[in-house]
C-alpha cells in the first residue's frame, strides 16, 4: 500500500481491515477491542507511520488532552521561564502545549483564542494578553476554562495569577531612596498592562511616603522592549540635572540603560545606580551585576497551569486570583550616593 499523502486513520482502518471506530479506540487505548483487531491496528500505524493527531484523540468519547498556550511573543526570558514552569506541570498531567504566538497583535491574539477554543484544546492560558476585551465576555459565557498570566485588568472576578508588582516597586525605590537617591529616573512599562500600572504606582508612592518629589521630567514612558528603552534612557540620562539613580520597569530595559550609561561614560554604580525589575537569568550575569526585583517567573508559570487543570476538573469552582510575592535582590549596580 503506497500513500503519498499525509497517512490518515481511514488508511490505517483500511490496511488494518477494521473499522474507523476500531482505529479511533485503539488510538485513545479503549477497552473492549479484540487482541487481534488491536495487533492488527498498532501493526498498519506502524508500517504507514501514522501519527494520531488531536481530533483522533477526541473520537469514541477521547479528549484532546491540550492546553493552549497564547503569549504575546518570545523576546526575553521572562517568557521563557514562565514558559518552563508551565511545560513542567503540563507534562506531568500527561497533556500536550500548543502554543501560539501574538507578537503583540490583539486582533492576532483574539483569532489563536478562537482558534484554540474551537476543539483543539481543552484549557487556554493567556500570558500578558493585550485582546481580552474581544474574547473574555464569550470565554466566561460559555464557562471554557482560562488562566490569565501577568494580566490586563479585567472587569469583574477572572481565574488570573501575577506577582506584587507595586509592593516590589516600593521596595526598589525605597532601597535607592535609603541610599541617598533623590532624583530616581523611572522608566515605566507598558502601560497598558497592569503590571506596568502597578510598578509606576509603586515607585510613587515611595517617594512620596519618604519626602521626596515626584518629578514628571525624571517618568520617561517605555514599553518593556530594548528599543524603547534605549530612548528612555537617553532621555534621562542627558538630561542637565541627570538622575543619579535610574529603576527601569523590567531587567531589559535596564540593561538598555547599562548600554547607555556607558556609552555617556558613566561608571555603573559609581556615577549612577541601577535597578530592574523581574531577575531573569541575565541580570546576574552582566557587569556589575543588576539589583533588581525577582519575579518568581517559573512558580507562576506552575500555579498558573495548576490552577487551569483544578478549573478542567471542576468547572464550577469559584475563579481564584494568586498574586506570588517579589524580593529585591541586591547586587553590584547600586552603592550609596557620595
Amino acid at each position: 500500500m503506497t500513500i503519498t499523502r499525509p497517512i490518515t486513520i481511514l488508511d490505517v482502518a483500511r490496511a488494518a481491515r477494521v473499522s474507523y471506530s476500531t482505529v479511533s479506540r485503539v488510538v485513545n487505548n479503549k477497552d473492549n477491542i479484540v487482541p487481534e483487531k488491536r495487533a492488527r491496528v498498532l501493526e498498519a500505524i506502524e508500517r504507514l507511520g501514522y501519527v494520531p493527531n488531536m481530533q483522533a484523540r477526541k473520537l469514541a468519547g477521547g479528549r484532546a488532552q491540550v492546553v493552549g498556550l497564547v503569549v504575546h511573543d518570545l523576546w526575553s526570558s521572562y517568557q521563557v521561564q514562565i514558559l518552563r514552569g508551565i511545560d513542567e506541570e503540563i507534562a506531568a498531567a500527561e497533556y500536550d502545549l500548543m502554543l501560539y504566538t501574538s507578537h503583540g497583535r490583539a486582533a492576532t491574539e483574539s483569532v489563536h483564542v478562537a482558534t484554540l477554543t474551537q476543539g483543539l484544546a481543552e484549557g487556554l492560558l493567556l500570558l500578558l494578553p493585550r485582546g481580552l476585551s474581544a474574547y473574555i465576555d464569550e470565554l466566561t459565557k460559555r464557562q471554557f476554562p482560562y488562566v490569565l498570566i501577568d494580566h490586563q485588568g479585567v472587569p469583574g472576578s477572572a481565574p488570573a495569577v501575577s506577582a506584587t508588582n507595586r509592593s516590589g516597586a516600593y521596595a526598589a525605590t525605597r532601597h535607592l531612596l535609603d541610599l541617598g537617591h533623590q532624583r530616581i529616573g523611572f522608566i515605566t512599562g507598558k502601560l497598558e498592562v497592569d503590571a506596568a500600572r502597578e510598578r509606576l504606582d509603586g515607585y510613587r508612592a515611595a517617594l512620596t511616603d519618604h519626602g521626596s518629589r515626584v518629578d514628571p521630567e525624571l517618568i520617561v514612558k517605555g514599553d518593556f522592549l530594548r528599543p524603547r528603552a534605549l530612548e528612555a534612557a537617553h532621555q534621562l540620562l542627558e538630561l542637565p540635572d541627570r538622575p543619579s539613580a535610574v529603576f527601569a520597569s523590567n531587567d531589559v530595559s535596564a540593561l538598555a540603560v547599562l548600554e547607555v550609561a556607558r556609552e555617556c561614560n558613566l561608571r555603573v554604580p559609581d556615577d549612577m545606580s541601577l535597578v530592574g525589575f523581574d531577575d531573569i537569568p541575565e541580570a546576574a550575569h552582566v557587569h556589575p551585576a543588576l539589583t533588581t526585583v525577582r519575579q518568581p517567573l517559573e512558580d507562576m508559570g506552575r500555579v498558573a497551569a495548576r490552577a487551569l487543570l483544578s478549573i478542567m476538573r471542576e468547572p464550577n469552582r469559584p475563579p481564584e486570583r494568586v498574586e506570588l510575592p517579589t524580593e529585591l535582590i541586591v547586587r553590584g549596580s547600586t552603592c550609596a550616593r557620595t
